[in-house]
């Protein structure tokens, strides 16, 4: 199903001319739906604690929140750096509706802002390295 989303997402591409929000609108929609199913996950293995209270957050769950930036910036490769900032800051969402609007939900947007500053440039990179070997033009 990702793949087919991806080769939809392409050929929207190709058909569009000159700058469009169609793209960007899908393509936001699909990094917010595996962020927040990748976030959830994490979630559910902590017996529905915050994402980020995991002991193997830095480990392991950032980690894979970055490959999960990396490979929507490869598929879609068209302002990739958005994929990978939308799919981390996405965690707050899962924060929410595990914990609460809680007083502390400030300070975790500003962290979740943080760290999607490192996702957006790995996704980006991702998008920069898939257009440079696919030559397809940048928009």
């Amino acid at each position: 199903m990702f793949r087919t989303a991806v080769v939809w997402y392409e050929l929207r591409l190709r058909r569009a001319t000159g700058m469009t929000n169609r793209p960007v609108l899908f393509g936001a929609c699909i990094s917010a739906i595996l962020g927040i199913a990748y976030w959830a996950a994490v979630s559910g293995m902590l017996g529905g604690g915050e994402p980020w209270d995991a002991d193997a957050f830095w480990t392991l769950v950032y980690p894979g929140a970055l490959l999960l930036s990396a490979i929507l910036g490869v598929a879609m490769p068209m302002r990739a750096w958005l994929w990978g900032l939308i799919a981390v800051f996405v965690q707050v969402l899962v924060v929410i509706a595990v914990s609460g609007a809680a007083p502390l939900l400030l300070a975790g947007v500003l962290y979740a802002a943080v760290l999607s500053i490192p996702a957006a440039l790995v996704s980006g990179a991702a998008g920069w390295i898939r257009r440079r070997m696919h030559g397809v033009a940048p928009h």
